[in-house]
């Protein structure tokens, strides 16, 4: 059986019980990452809170020795309809150019902080790293 390897959240910040990241094999699952500051505290703007997520999970694939590149599928979970427009613009700066990974796009009601409006998680191959 493949060791998995656990990735932490950043020194001093308080998160639910979880991995911000795990790898096993060639296997990197992202966990779903709200767009929290280096502070933890989350913006009230959409655009800064998917600046956040772009920045956070780039962290973690850096830590992996990943890229946006690697990324094979992306899970964008939404707390407004009015924001998948916005979404989609900044996700293709973010995650592009062409070709972009596979995605899904949820309208939920609600996120498990009343203030996260974005939630990403994705599934990253590490194969030839």
């Amino acid at each position: 059986m493949a060791a998995i390897k656990h990735f932490a959240a950043p020194a001093g910040m308080t998160t639910p019980p979880l991995s911000f990241a795990a790898r096993t094999g060639d296997l990197l699952f992202v966990s779903g990452i709200p767009g929290f500051d280096e502070n933890g505290k989350l913006p009230d703007d959409f655009e800064a809170q998917f600046g956040f997520v772009v920045r956070n999970i780039k962290r973690v694939l850096d830590e992996a020795g990943a890229s946006f590149r690697d990324l094979v599928k992306v899970n964008v979970l939404l707390t407004r309809v009015s924001d998948v427009a916005p979404m989609n613009a900044l996700y293709a700066s973010a995650f592009g150019p062409a070709p972009y990974p596979a995605r899904t796009t949820c309208v939920v009601k609600a996120l498990p902080n009343p203030a996260m409006l974005i939630e990403i998680e994705c599934l990253a191959s590490l194969a030839g790293h």
